[in-house]
């Protein structure tokens, strides 16, 4: 599929931030200098950088013109706030795409098995998700929520697409702690074609344990993050 000519000069133009060709507070080229150098029309360049704005590469001045952003957009996923409650606090759309599941699992990765000396169940639902903002691959993320008396999860869509509000309100479970392990790796082959990363591009990982309002109730979570247009924080 042809890619559309805004989208080329946006991701143009960002590759020339991201490598530093265009530096914090430059000025990048007028809209004529850019209907030029892509022939486009002037519409096709402002959609392009209106794009660059939306994923706070650059902000736009009256009178002078687009400018190299200081600060990316940040999203508080180190917090204990569900995706959809990080997403819809902010000004920012999102969306989850379900790759695999619910489907009965056990958990045999193991980078888990430190977290699970104390888990006495050998079942669990799993969910495989990827979450996007404004159309850009952000979260790859595996749960796996142990099967007690859940097994609905498999055949009933999530209460508003949120799996912890979806414990809350079918089974009055509430998640309410977290543990969680962050560190830096190297994009594999699967992760960076999910998002949208070049392969062995630093992605962040998360490995998380959720306590909840049920004892011996833990929920567990792998996520990868492509940071590279999104900050990640503990806050909104």
């Amino acid at each position: 599929m042809k890619i559309p000519l805004y989208r080329q000069i946006q991701a143009h133009l960002k590759e020339k931030i991201t490598s530093g060709q265009y530096v914090e507070g430059s000025l990048l080229p007028s809209e004529n200098d850019l209907c030029a150098e892509f022939s486009a029309t002037r519409m096709t360049v402002r959609q392009a950088l209106t794009e660059l704005v939306k994923e706070g590469y650059i902000t736009r001045q009256h009178g002078k013109g687009s400018i190299v952003a200081s600060i990316r957009k940040s999203l508080g996923l180190l917090s204990l706030k569900g995706w959809t409650e990080v997403v819809g606090a902010s000004d920012r759309h999102g969306t989850t795409s379900i790759l695999q599941g619910p489907v009965l699992q056990t958990i045999t990765e193991p980078i888990f098995k430190h977290l699970l000396h104390q888990e006495f169940h050998t079942e669990f639902v799993f969910l495989k998700r990827l979450r996007s903002v404004e159309e850009a691959p952000v979260i790859l993320e595996e749960t796996y929520i142990p099967n007690e008396n859940i097994t609905a999860l498999t055949d009933e869509p999530l209460v508003d697409g949120s799996l912890f509000r979806t414990l809350f309100m079918r089974y009055q479970i509430d998640v309410n702690s977290m543990q969680q392990e962050v560190r830096a790796i190297a994009a594999t082959k699967e992760i960076a074609g999910l998002l949208k990363a070049k392969v062995k591009s630093p992605i962040l990982q998360i490995l998380r344990r959720y306590g909840t309002s049920k004892e011996g109730f833990y929920l567990y979570s792998l996520i990868y993050c492509n940071t590279e247009k999104y900050a990640i924080s503990s806050f909104n």
